[in-house]
């Protein structure tokens, strides 16, 4: 399986709860076990642009971002910070096109999900998933997708983007009382209580992925936050690490079970401890490999 990375993961965010330095990390854990990392390059303009706005767009390429845009983006904003984005986004564009290949791939970084055509939220200035999934559509690659995310927080930005586009299913598993405010509707929103554990998650999630695999996708973008974890200070469910492996393992099957392309994407994580994330993803990452090759799908 082919997983993607950069070194220019590791953003300068000075005592921001975005731990950038995960990335790193992860890649550690896993080359260890015998994880390379191929080259990508990053997203074009052109390829933002099946997203993002052009008023958007042009405020980003010329670092022009108002006050107000870096506010909703909640980062200490520099110049230059947008090239490490665009890597990022080129990460999750590789890995989808890898998945249609051989059947499954990774990326360690992207589920920027909070980020809508014309303008960033919540850490995230563009919108890999997004733009992975319409450059396949682009290039003819694939007709129909499903978007299984199940970060913490709500996938606000995913699903306004494909609000109205019955060929991308989007279903968010999240944190209801917790951010974002503004939760727009999407295919399959299922808002958990505060605290809510192994048990209840895994159950919720069992009901859940089926409408997904009914939504006949020939590709599926996984967004495997690690913040449900109990540990995590931006979230407030109570999953444990084996459940989190459950979890996976769960939608792996669904997916894998259905013959459909999968890639995976990394997401938030914000654990105390910077290891139990660390942790996590890679044990996200090496699951997602275990699955194999899932096969392919005409469009």
């Amino acid at each position: 399986m082919k997983v993607f990375y950069s070194p220019r993961y590791e953003l300068p965010l000075p005592g921001h709860i975005w731990p950038t330095a995960k990335y790193r990390l992860v890649a550690e854990a896993l080359a260890s076990a015998g994880f390379e990392w191929p080259p990508f390059a990053a997203a074009s303009w052109e390829d933002l642009a099946l997203v993002h706005t052009a008023e958007y767009l042009d405020k980003l390429r010329g670092d022009t971002l108002s006050a107000a845009d870096v506010a909703l983006l909640e980062l200490p904003w520099a110049p230059g910070m947008m090239d490490g984005f665009r890597l990022m986004a080129g990460g999750s564009l590789a890995a989808a096109a890898s998945a249609l290949e051989d059947g499954v791939a990774a990326h360690l970084g992207g589920g920027l999900h909070h980020a809508f055509a014309n303008h960033g939220e919540g850490f995230c200035p563009i919108n890999d998933i997004a733009v992975a999934i319409r450059a396949c559509q682009r290039d003819a690659r694939i007709r129909r997708a499903a978007v299984i995310d199940l970060d913490v927080h709500h996938g606000n930005g995913t699903a306004m983007i494909f609000e109205r586009d019955d060929t991308v299913f989007t279903l968010s598993m999240h944190q209801q009382h917790n951010y974002p405010l503004f939760k727009p509707r999407g295919d399959l929103d299922i808002g958990l209580e505060d605290g809510a554990g192994d048990d209840r998650y895994l159950t919720r999630l069992a009901a859940a992925l089926p409408a997904a695999i009914d939504s006949r996708p020939d590709l599926v973008c996984y967004v495997a936050g690690a913040d449900p974890f109990e540990g995590d200070r931006l979230g407030g469910l109570a999953l444990t690490r084996q459940g989190l492996a459950e979890r996976d393992r769960m939608v792996l099957a669904a997916v894998r079970a259905a013959g459909v392309p999968l890639f995976t994407v990394l997401a938030g994580g914000y654990a105390a401890d910077v290891r139990d994330t660390v942790a996590i993803h890679a044990a996200t990452i090496t699951l997602t490999a275990s699955a194999g090759h899932a096969g392919q799908r005409s469009g």
